[in-house]
């Protein structure tokens, strides 16, 4: 099994898709009311929360390759049409997916040197720490958005990274995956608020 960075970062970025995909699908069926309804997360909306998402993976993918848009601010909205959202976050997808494989051991042990969007302190991190924290804050937010969905509808896709290992056989020695096709929801206990 290939543990190099390579391959450990690549998965990343192929769970990246995979997850965004399975969400993506899922909030499709809501109505606009419902996917623009401010529902007390820290971008009140799923379409906050998806554009936040956007704009901050083009904002770390400006820093990693100098290329592309580097939105001013980290509320802004992007899109205002989810079909154009989506197309975007697709398009985005890829391109996160190929800066990861395009990247030599080499490249992961070096830095990257930036400017904070919050402040106009300059600051240099090694590029693996910024990449943990890039896959981090997509889980982050699409934690928040998970539980949005199931809250309107009480069930949404299983974003579990270990699904995602069992359904593409990457990092499993042997066994198969189990059939994860059926969405995770609340049990009624916890809908009716019982303990």
């Amino acid at each position: 099994m290939d543990t190099s960075l390579a391959a450990q970062f690549g998965m990343l970025a192929a769970y990246n898709a995979w997850a965004n995909d399975r969400l993506y699908t899922a909030v499709a069926q809501l109505a606009d009311t419902d996917y623009r309804a401010d529902r007390g997360v820290f971008f009140g909306s799923l379409h906050g929360t998806f554009n936040h998402l956007l704009l901050a993976d083009r904002i770390w993918m400006h820093r990693f390759t100098g290329e592309g848009e580097e939105p001013p601010a980290l509320d802004a909205s992007l899109f205002e049409d989810f079909a154009a959202l989506r197309t975007a976050r697709e398009a985005e997808d890829a391109r996160i997916v190929a800066y990861i494989a395009a990247r030599s051991e080499a490249d992961f042990a070096g830095t990257v040197c930036y400017r904070s969007t919050r402040s106009p302190a300059m600051i240099e991190q090694r590029l693996t720490h910024l990449l943990v924290h890039f896959f981090n804050h997509q889980t982050h937010h699409r934690g928040q958005a998970h539980g949005i969905l199931t809250g309107f509808v009480g069930e949404a896709p299983s974003l579990d990274l270990l699904v995602f290992q069992r359904a593409t056989g990457i990092g499993l020695i042997r066994g198969s995956g189990g059939d994860f096709s059926q969405p995770e929801r609340r049990s009624p206990s916890v809908a009716a608020g019982s303990k």
